[in-house]
């Protein structure tokens, strides 16, 4: 699965059309994505065939949340699900680098029904290998987002591979955070990985403050589609 970052309904649009697979759905890209507003996700989802994932994140100060935060992403989720879209991305650890499961928890029970991915809050934790364990016992979970720690997906290609056999059979590794055209072959031949996701790289200057570059994706989706045949 190819997936793609989009901001506004343009970038949506183009996403579909020249050969991403999902879209995950954000505003904020500069702040690593922020829930997008409702009206956004309406048309969104309206407008496009492929499956739309919503990030939910409150705000950009960290990955760590407050009561009231939590209700703020509950109320969201319910709103994802009110205008049908495909799933939501979420993550949250706690105070002692793991995964706050409590929280997580109120938020599987809301999202019900919906796909779920975990994003890059996993590099937050102490240790991403235990922490796919964890997050491998939640079946409503079906992938997670990471570049392997810090620094992009080349240089963390063991720590993705042993994330990927600690979640073997239950949960997906979807490789991202730095992806380009240059990597993708080599990111899946040595991880086995089917999932990744691109950001900037599909964008004019690699900026998240450019439009998506048709060429550029379509050069990457006819990369993936070849790099994923073999």
């Amino acid at each position: 699965m190819l997936e793609i970052i989009a901001t506004c309904i343009d970038d949506a649009i183009k996403i579909e059309a020249c050969g991403g697979q999902r879209i995950e759905l954000v505003s904020g890209l500069t702040e690593g994505g922020l829930t997008p507003s409702y009206a956004l996700v309406k048309n969104v989802v309206e407008r496009v065939k492929i499956p739309v994932n919503v990030m939910i994140r409150p705000h950009a100060k960290s990955f760590i949340y407050t009561k009231e935060d939590i209700e703020i992403m509950r109320e969201d989720i319910g709103i994802v699900k009110e205008l049908k879209a495909n799933g939501i991305v979420i993550g949250m650890v706690d105070e002692n680098g793991s995964i706050d499961e409590r929280n997580l928890q109120k938020l599987l029970r809301t999202a019900e029904g919906l796909d779920i991915t975990f994003h890059r809050a996993i590099e937050e934790t102490k240790d991403l290998v235990e922490s796919i364990k964890i997050l491998a016992k939640y079946p409503q979970i079906k992938r997670v987002l990471t570049s392997g720690g810090k620094g992009k997906p080349m240089d963390n290609l063991s720590t993705i591979c042993r994330m990927i056999e600690a979640g073997k059979g239950k949960i997906e590794i979807m490789v991202g955070g730095g992806m380009t055209k240059e990597t993708l072959a080599p990111v899946i031949k040595k991880t086995g990985t089917k999932e990744v996701h691109f950001g900037t790289a599909v964008r004019m200057n690699n900026s998240p403050f450019y439009d998506i570059n048709c060429e550029k994706l379509k050069e990457i989706a006819e990369e993936y589609k070849k790099a994923t045949e073999n």
